[in-house]
């Protein structure tokens, strides 16, 4: 598969989707906090939430790209690069977003709990 400007669109287009995956997650993650749930209970608690709503957006993103990457006549090797970028890149986005997302959210948390913010 070549790495030309249709591949490069279809990549931006799943990465547009990815993060507003993850912004949700890391949403509903922080709403849980303000709750008074612990970091990893809040993390838990957003990617169940998120979970299926996720799913059906990702499954209806690849679903839009299975008539472009099995595309046949004159021009189909753009559509294919399209349909191959976005369903590969959807697939590999969700799967790390369920999983590390919410990992990254309780450690990045840790991370910088301790530390004050300067005022400007």
């Amino acid at each position: 598969l070549n790495n030309d400007v249709y591949f490069q669109v279809a990549l931006l287009t799943t990465i547009g989707l990815s993060s507003k995956n993850a912004i949700l997650i890391v949403e509903f993650a922080e709403a849980a906090v303000a709750e008074g749930y612990s970091l990893s209970r809040a993390a838990l608690r957003a990617a169940q939430t998120r979970l299926r709503p996720i799913i059906m957006t990702s499954l209806a993103f690849i679903a839009g790209g299975m008539p472009l990457a099995i595309a046949t006549g004159a021009g189909a090797n753009s559509r294919i690069a399209i349909g191959t970028g976005i369903i590969g890149g959807t697939l590999t986005a969700t799967l790390l977003a369920i999983f590390f997302v919410p990992l990254f959210f309780v450690l990045v948390k840790r991370l910088f709990a301790g530390k004050p913010r300067r005022q400007e």
